[in-house]
Parts: C-alpha cells; structure tokens; sequence
C-alpha cells in the first residue's frame, strides 16, 4: 500500500540500533515505518492529513525490549497486594502487615512482597513466626522474598496449607526451627507451593483482575518506553488475560509468554503438558505463546542454585554442596526434544554455572541433531570461563539480568555463599567478543523497577546506577553505551523471535519507539539513568505520555 505517512517524527538524534546507526527522521504508516533517514527523504511522504511529531534536541531509540519480566505478577501485586519495598526491616514488615490486617476482613490473606533476602533468615524461628500471627490478627499471611522463589508464611497459612512438622511439602525446602522442631514459615523454592495453593483456593483473583493486572502491568512497561517484553513464567490466567486485552484493541506492547514445564516457585496449574498443549488457544496478533520455562535450579542465595565448584561451608550444607539441577541430561534432553518438535523454544533459569554447563552440554546434542530451536539461558550470571565461547558456537541465547545485582542487597548474600567467585559474575564483555547473542532482561518484578536505562548503566560502570551501593563489579567486564543500547533493543527482540517487528527502527517494522528528554548513552555514562522518558509509541500510536 502507498500513498502519504501517518505520522513524520523528526528529531536531533534518532538512534536505530540498526546498522544505518542514526537519522535524523523517519515516516509511519499503518502503524509500521515506511521510511527512514534525513528529513528531505521523509517529507516527500508528507501528505495534507500527516501528523508532525517534532522533538527539537530530544532523542528517539527503538522501543525497549525486556527478554525476562514478570508483568501480571508486578501488575497484581502493585493492584491487589501489599507493597513491600526489600529494604525494610523486620519491624517495619510487621508494622505494615498490621496496618493492612487492620483493613480487613478477620479471615481475608494478607499476601504482598517482598522481604530481603538478607533478612530471611532471621526470620526462620518459632519467634518471628508469632509475631507475623500477631501483626495480622489471626489472618494467613504470604509475603514472599526478594528472588521471588522463597516465601514467610505465618501460622494460618501454613495450616490451611497443611503444613506440619509431620506433614512437610514434598519439594523445596520446609525451615524448621532448631528448638521445637516446627515449620517456621521459611519456605524455599516449591515448599512454598502448598501455601500459594491455599490462597487460591481462597478465591484468589477474578478473570478481570488478571486482565487489570497485566493491563497495568503493561502501563508500568510502557512508562519506562518498554513495547515489547517476555513474560518468563505463566499460567492459563496470564494466557487469557493477554489475549483478551489484544482482542480488544488494550494490549499496548508485543508480549511473547514463556509456558511453563516445570514450576518450583508460582503455584500454577496446570503446567508441563497439559499447558504447552493449550498455547495456541492464547495466540494473538500481538501475544505469542512461542516459548516454555524451565527451573534447572533455583537461586545462590538459598544454596539452591547448581554450581561447579562448592559453596561457602556452613553448618547446614558441609563443605562439598554444590546444589542440584532439577533435571539430569536425559530429562533436559527429552524436553527440549519435544519442545523443538512442537516449534516452540525454551527459556532455562539456570543461576550457577553447573546448571549452565548442563544447558550447553544439552545444547551441543540437539545442535549435533540439527534441531535449532531458540535456547536462552535465563539469568547467566555465572558462567565457567571455558563456556562462554559455547553460547555463540551452540546458539545460545545469554538472557541477563543486571538489575539483579546492582543495586539490591543480593550481591551481599552472593559474598556470604560464594565467597571471592561473588566478584565475578556478569560475564558480559567476555560473552559479547566470544560473538553470543546477548539479550537485557529486569526480572522485574524481582527488581524493584523494569526500567531498561538502569540496565543500560550499569553494564556500562558495572555499578549501582542508583547510586546506593558502593564499588564496582568486575570493571572489566563493562560494556559500551551503544552495545548496551543494543541489548535492550535489537538483541533483545531477536532472542525473542521478534525481530522482525521490532527492536530497531527499520522501514517495514513496527514503529515501536521511546522518546528521551536527551540522548542518554550520547553523554556521560553515569548520567545515563538520569534521562526521562518523555512519550512511548507502539505500532504508531502513543500509548505513554510524562506527567
């Protein structure tokens, strides 16, 4: 179809993560991009009813592409739970439990996040298990951790899910306090399960809260010039509520969900399967179903990630534990067999460089096969010098998650359990010049935001971009701005599958892209954060606008 643009964006610096590299204006019609390059070029498209979007010194990047967030879960909790940012205390957690309880009804959960990692296990005793029954007033409570895989739970909860110092959950991990013996709420990994399956058969959400989370989840993203983003971990819930908010016109981003194999942390069902089965149901012009989860292990921090060499010694663990995979290799085999079979790629949470390694070895037989189905690595941040090269050689994806490290008080409880090898994770200059795909992530809502520029930042001075942790991680693995950029944009869409829609502003792709108060990798590297998201555009149209 030709005729006159839509929409002429014109602007000083208009970067296209694209090899063109930069241009000064670009044209929009049916919501795609028709032409892009010096204004002369694009004004020939103008015609009587073009809109002129004219953004003087600003700055225009393709939409940002988040390859690892939880969007219905940081939309849900943000709607319905209560907010609990990591950094408080164990007191203020429980001054802000009693206020919640004080608002409802005698018998209605309390569920919200998160506690801080570095705070959990204080919390394993019979002690603070009573005082969280005291602050809800008899009321079950949830309250998961920073990582997202742990949860505290009080004594209401922990009965109405059935869990007794005679009756522990199967899987995970089930705290149990070292005078009396009783659970004492501390829940690792899947023993937290039973108590996630309580609540929701308490009534847990409604078809339109799921809507509204995502919805809003969505919103948020959009707010930090996200329009595209894999959600890693869903459940028949999430499918629907994304493909109802696309058949109505509501879904404002390209989403591709990540079916779930296995589920060591959320609760959902079904998974496996029986999910991977009805994906197709959920597929719209905007949501695809096109990738499965899987939990190879759990996270360092618990001692529950898997890794080569062992862990820090401790009274619990001995001085040879290494953590466990969820899967051997046949078992890893056969399902990303099948996943390949179906057309379907897999996104594997590995966070130790054992369940890394397990991935790569996997990885070099389905190569060897000839089956070249998508591989992500989700998280990556250890990684055993000697596979690094591999990623590229067995097209692997590294999904990274930067936020996860700086800032937060994770890279504390690293050094508690990993000793000096803490200091060297984030691989990210080694994985880019040994040629791997690398793709940015925020595992948001593990991290407090989504927003990609504190990404960017800090794997530029490998520091907080927040600037509330001292120091540096690993200086030398620092990239640069434009290929930090380009890991939020164009890698990100292609470890995706997204491509060819977006994540770089190129004729005949969606005009998905941000609007910057000033060109934020053009300056100083320490300032980039400090940019503003002024507008974001999807397909076109303007679905965020500051203030």
């Amino acid at each position: 179809m030709t005729g006159p643009a839509d929409l002429i964006v014109t602007a000083a610096t208009i970067r296209t993560s694209s090899p063109a590299g930069t241009a000064t204006a670009f044209a929009v019609r049916d919501g795609r991009i028709v032409a892009i390059g010096g204004a002369a070029e694009v004004e020939a498209l103008r015609g009587p009813q073009t809109r002129s979007l004219y953004l003087g010194d600003a700055a225009v990047y393709p939409g940002f592409a988040d390859v690892h967030n939880h969007h219905a879960l940081a939309g849900r909790t943000e709607l319905f739970e209560l907010v609990l940012p990591p950094a408080l205390t164990p007191d203020e957690i429980l001054d802000r439990v009693r206020a919640k309880a004080a608002t409802l009804p005698e018998d209605a959960w309390i569920v919200g996040g998160a506690v801080a990692s570095t705070v959990l296990p204080t919390l394993a005793n019979t002690a603070a298990r009573r005082r969280l029954d005291e602050a809800a007033g008899g009321r079950p409570v949830m309250i998961v951790e920073d990582s997202r895989h742990n949860r505290w739970a009080n004594s209401r909860a922990l009965e109405l899910a059935g869990i007794t110092a005679s009756s522990l959950p199967a899987g995970g991990v089930t705290i149990l306090d070292d005078e009396d013996g009783t659970p004492t709420g501390v829940l690792l990994e899947a023993a937290g399960i039973p108590v996630q399956e309580a609540y929701d058969r308490s009534g847990g959400l409604t078809a339109e809260q799921h809507r509204m989370a995502s919805r809003h989840g969505v919103h948020l993203a959009n707010s930090y010039g996200i329009t595209a983003f894999q959600d890693a971990g869903v459940s028949t819930d999430i499918l629907g509520a994304l493909a109802a908010l696309d058949g109505d016109g509501e879904l404002d981003a390209w989403v591709v969900s990540s079916l779930l194999v296995n589920d060591e942390i959320f609760g959902f069902d079904p998974v496996g399967s029986p999910l991977i089965a009805r994906g197709e149901e959920f597929r719209t012009a905007h949501h695809r179903p096109d990738f499965v989860k899987i939990f190879l292990d759990g996270v360092p921090p618990a001692r529950t990630a898997s890794f080569l060499e062992p862990y820090v010694p401790d009274a619990a663990h001995g001085a040879h534990f290494h953590g466990e995979t969820t899967m051997d290799f046949d078992e890893l085999y056969g399902w990303l067999r099948r996943v390949a079979d179906r057309g379907l790629g897999a996104k594997v949470h590995c966070t130790g460089d054992g369940s890394a390694r397990l991935v790569l070895d996997v990885a070099e037989r389905l190569r060897g096969e000839g089956v070249t189905t998508p591989i992500q690595i989700a998280h990556g941040q250890f990684l055993a010098p000697s596979d690094i090269p591999r990623l590229a050689e067995l097209d692997v994806v590294a999904d990274i998650s930067p936020f996860l490290w700086f800032p937060g008080v994770i890279p504390q409880m690293l050094t508690e359990v990993l000793g000096e090898r803490a200091e060297h994770s984030q691989p990210n200059r080694a994985l880019l010049d040994a040629g791997a795909l690398v793709a940015g992530g925020s595992d948001w809502p593990v991290s407090e935001s989504p927003n990609p520029l504190e990404g960017i930042q800090g794997l530029v001075t490998r520091a907080d971009p927040l600037r509330r942790a001292p120091g540096t991680l690993w200086p030398e693995q620092a990239i640069t701005a434009e290929e930090a950029l380009q890991v939020f944009t164009r890698n990100a869409a292609v470890a995706m599958g997204l491509g060819a829609e977006t994540g770089s502003l190129e004729v005949g792709k969606s005009a998905d892209f941000v609007v910057l108060d000033r060109d934020a990798i053009g300056g100083p590297a320490d300032g980039i954060v400090d940019a503003t998201v002024l507008s974001t555009w999807f397909a076109g149209r303007e679905v965020y606008t500051a203030g």
